[in-house]
Parts: structure tokens; sequence; C-alpha cells
């Protein structure tokens, strides 16, 4: 693999990774329309790499909030163990770990879903359809009124219906980002925490398909000659992941996911008309 296609592969897995525009769509339609080759075709290691880049830099930009949740984790099982289901015995990072966990749980049911939807891929007018759907919840997310629940009021079905809200963005098109903080905006939180558990919640979901995936990356060793195209990639996927998450994480504050949704329904008719 050539250094610039893996740099090329890097930002594009960042900047669609967390900006709310589906990067699966993305990635399916510049193979249907332009006949690029799925990261995944130089070998599943080099894909888990990047999507490991990515996680990097959510703990770049939630470090702060990300390392507190460790002891809060251990502390969190002490007090289930011994019984203690009062919502007020648990401080916020220890109901942060909570909600995260139970948001967690519905992305079990993408082992059996993901073959389902699979043929997705292949199709880019069903595609450019589920962006224009994308853009119609971003647009809706713009409306919503701001709620002001965090991690120290947020109630675990809310945590649940985010979950399931991250479930439906295994579907090529729709953003999980997107869905999640939408998701997030429809039960009360407040923009910032919207945005904050999105990425968060992001975590266990990079690491759990990157597990499933190690048998295949064993099979699919790194050639000497492209630890330099790989390394790279990872790289511009870390940066441009840091610098997409610092730009939403600004427009949030200012609640203007429209730019966002013009552009799902600029990319989703170009993929219907040409698809």
């Amino acid at each position: 693999m050539s250094i610039v296609l893996a740099i090329f592969y890097g930002i594009i897995q960042g900047v669609t990774e967390f900006l709310p525009v589906s990067s699966s769509g993305h990635l399916n339609i510049a193979q249907n329309l332009f006949g690029m080759e799925n990261p995944e075709a130089f070998g599943m290691t080099f894909d888990i790499l990047l999507h490991l880049a990515t996680l990097i830099a959510v703990f770049i930009v939630y470090w702060r909030d990300i390392f507190p949740l460790i002891p809060a984790f251990f502390r969190m099982v002490g007090k289930l163990f011994r019984g203690n289901f009062k919502p007020d015995a648990y401080t916020a990072d220890e109901r942060m770990c909570m909600m995260v966990i139970i948001a967690t749980l519905p992305l079990a049911a993408a082992i059996f879903l993901q073959d389902r939807v699979e043929f997705i891929a292949s199709n880019t007018k069903i595609i450019g359809a589920i962006l224009l759907f994308n853009a119609v919840v971003l647009f809706i997310s713009d409306k919503l009124a701001r709620g002001n629940d965090t991690a120290a009021t947020a109630k675990p079905r809310s945590a649940l219906a985010v979950g399931l809200c991250q479930l439906c963005a295994i579907v090529p098109g729709l953003s999980r980002s997107g869905s999640t903080i939408t998701g997030g905006l429809l039960c009360g939180f407040s923009r910032e925490f919207a945005v904050k558990f999105s990425f968060i919640l992001s975590i266990p979901a990079i690491l759990g398909a990157n597990i499933m995936q190690v048998p295949d990356m064993i099979a699919s060793p790194i050639a000497a000659a492209d630890i330099p195209a790989y390394l790279l990639g990872m790289l511009a996927a870390a940066l441009s992941g840091v610098l997409a998450m610092k730009l939403l994480i600004l427009i949030s504050k200012k609640s203007n996911f429209r730019f966002f949704s013009y552009y799902c329904v600029a990319v989703g008719l170009i993929a219907i008309i040409f698809g």
C-alpha cells in the first residue's frame, strides 16, 4: 500500500467516524461509485489499526473524563454486589459507568443482524436513501429543546434508548454519532453531555468490534514494507479524529447540526442519482 493512500484512508476514517455523516456510508459510496477499495482489502490488520487510532483520539480528547471511570467502575460493581441499588448512592462517575454498560448491551444483537444488513453496502441507491434519513435525524436534533440531564441525573432507561440508537447505526448510511447524540437529546440530555456520552460510548463499541476480528488480524500479518504506511495511516486517523471531535463539540454548543444535515442530503442525492 502506498503511504498517500494509507493517509487518505486514515483521514476518511478519523473524520467520518465522529462527524455525524456515516463513515460506512461514505466508504461504501466511494467503493461503488469510484471503484475505491475497502481498507479491509489491504488486510484486516489495516482496518483494525485505523479503528484503534480513532479510539486513541477519544482518549486524547476525553482523558479527563475517561480515567476516573476506571476506579469508579470497581466501586460501582462493589455497591451492586452489596445490594445497594439506590440511585443516590452512586456518584456521577459510577452512574456514567453504569450507563455506558447499559447502552452497550444492545450491540450484542449486532452479531446476528450484521449479515442481514451487509447487502445494503453494495447498493448505492439504498445507502443514499438512508443518508437522506440521516439528514432528517440531524435536522430534528437541531430543533430539539435543550435538556439538562447529565451523568448525575440521567435515567438508566435513557442509556438503553441511546444504546438502541447505536444499534440502528450498524446500517450503512446511518451515522453512529448522529444517532446516539439525537437519542440522548430526545431523552433530555444536555447537548454537551449527549456529545460526550456518544464519544465515550464508542470505546466499548470499537473495542468489541476489533476483538471479534483478532483471528482475522492474526491471519493477515503486516508485511514489513507496509509498516510505515500503516503507522502514518494510524497517525492520520488519530489526528483527524481529534479535530473532528473538537469541531463537533464546538458546533454542538451552538446547537447547529443543519450543515451536516444539508451535507447528507447532497451526498444522498448524488448516491441515488448516480448509483
